[in-house]
């Protein structure tokens, strides 16, 4: 059974002031050495990465998984394009045409409660197209999507347990619909490792806040080593993405000689048989962050980026993350992903036809260019690009002119990285309210993503407070059929 520390009582600002070695008398503690070798982009511009000290902390267990698939992995990578509030599957791709014949009614296959009360059937004014050679059809809403639907799979049968905000983002995120398990990107570094150490292996890009903000990549009881690295966007410069990203005082040198000098120290103060998970997680996220100063210059700043591929993706925030992104794959960052804005903009109660046009602009030309550029370079084969909200949306009306959440039916599609192209797989019934073929709940689409990692989801687990846990907790399966 793992033990628990009762860590020291953390300041209650969070933050350690400077303090010189002669405040000192006897033997420091772990704490008064962060307190003094602290600094910079270290303790500042990563602090968000390391678990408060006021919390038990966990001693980190020898994992066998670490850096180790359990089988041939088809992804080396993710990329997740996640549509924050919850696009409408029957505007995209999952095309409904009964819904328009029986606009304005409410047969019983929409008696389903959801979020809020719903009126009759919501008529789809967008007309739908084949795309590429497969003629998987898709909106018109998404021309230039349309041409790379051969790379796409498209699962139409997807469910989930919830039609509020908070507890569906959990699931899609943390595998629960609660705020205290670990992100399926804390996992996946937990059983992988990361491909390069100058970076963190797991970057969360949105240009604002989402919705329970950090709690969706949480690294829970795992070590902090694994939590998300936020990086709001808005702003493209490299120093201002990255808050302190080089130290007003302090030369490289010096900063490496300090990191030297409190691992020196640490491993004075604890043996190696039993580690501070805190005082560990912290350190590992002050190397990391060491290693930015001059990684992250280069990775986060798309200006380097010849013009004519920024034009490819445009000059909206989500194409910018998009482009981000696929600096970050091809530099071995191993989990990538990209809210698409601020709050839940595909939230849409009231003006859903109008709001769903101006959305889907936005996203059709970087969708279309990051799947072209990672297959023009070679990495589609190996990056698995994932899109899809919390959960979809009603096909009937909510007041007027919007849709409510559902979350008994909607569409996620997946591309590259070991998934069969130009396919759907599952179906809603015949309004898109209830998946009913192929289904595929959130568990099940863990499952897979592990799969395609190389990773076994029953047996990537972590023991805590006397139990194994795992992503999929004790459900899901691998889509079989989805994959190449």
């Amino acid at each position: 059974m793992s033990q628990h520390r009762e860590a020291e009582d953390a300041p209650k600002d969070g933050l350690y002031p400077s303090m010189p070695f002669r405040a000192f008398h006897g033997p420091l503690s772990r704490r008064d050495l962060l307190r003094v070798l602290g600094g910079g982009l270290g303790t500042l511009g990563l602090a968000a990465t390391a678990p408060s000290e006021a919390a038990p902390s966990q001693p980190v267990l020898p994992n066998p998984h670490s850096k180790a698939c359990h089988f041939a992995p088809r992804a080396k990578r993710i990329i997740h394009l996640f549509m924050n509030g919850g696009p409408f599957q029957g505007d995209l791709f999952d095309p409904k045409p009964a819904i328009n014949r029986f606009a304005g009614e409410r047969p019983a296959e929409v008696q389903l409660r959801t979020e809020n009360a719903t009126g009759g059937l919501m008529a789809v004014p967008f007309a739908f197209r084949r795309g590429g050679r497969s003629g998987l059809e898709v909106s018109t809403l998404l021309p230039r999507f349309a041409e790379l639907m051969d790379e796409v799979c498209v699962l139409r049968g997807c469910y989930t347990d919830n039609p509020n905000h908070g507890p569906a983002l959990f699931m899609m995120n943390n595998g629960s619909i609660t705020p205290t398990r670990p992100s399926m990107g804390s996992w996946m570094l937990y059983g992988l490792g990361t491909e390069n150490q100058n970076l963190p292996g797991y970057v969360v890009l949105c240009p604002g806040r989402p919705v329970r903000f950090a709690e969706l990549w949480s690294s829970a009881f795992l070590p902090g080593e694994f939590q998300g690295t936020y990086i709001n966007h808005s702003n493209l410069a490299p120093g201002a993405m990255i808050p302190f990203l080089r130290h007003p005082d302090r030369d490289p040198d010096t900063q490496r000689r300090q990191l030297d000098l409190l691992r020196e120290l640490e491993g004075q103060h604890a043996p190696p048989s039993a580690p501070d998970a805190a005082f560990e997680a912290r350190l590992q996220a002050m190397e990391t962050a060491f290693r930015m100063q001059f990684a992250a210059t280069d990775a986060f700043d798309i200006s380097r980026e010849p013009e004519a591929v920024r034009e490819e993706y445009g000059s909206s925030p989500f194409a910018h993350g998009c482009l981000i992104a696929r600096r970050l794959a091809e530099r071995g960052v191993r989990l990538t992903q990209v809210y698409y804005g601020n709050g839940q903009p595909w939230d849409t109660h009231s003006n859903h036809d109008e709001a769903t046009r101006k959305l889907c602009a936005d996203i059709d030309r970087p969708m279309a260019a990051l799947l072209r550029d990672l297959k023009q370079r070679g990495m589609l084969e190996d990056t698995l690009v994932v899109w899809g909200g919390e959960f979809g949306r009603t096909p009937t009306t909510e007041g007027s002119n919007g849709r409510d959440h559902n979350h008994y039916g909607f569409t996620t599609w997946l591309a590259g990285g070991g998934v069969k192209g130009g396919i759907a797989h599952g179906a809603t019934d015949d309004f898109g309210f209830r998946a009913v073929q192929g289904r595929v709940h959130v568990h099940d689409l863990h499952a897979t993503l592990l799969h395609l990692l190389g990773l076994d989801h029953e047996r990537l687990t972590y023991r805590y407070a006397g139990r194994d846990f795992r992503l999929t907790d004790v459900y899901g399966t691998v889509v079989k059929e989805v994959l190449a």
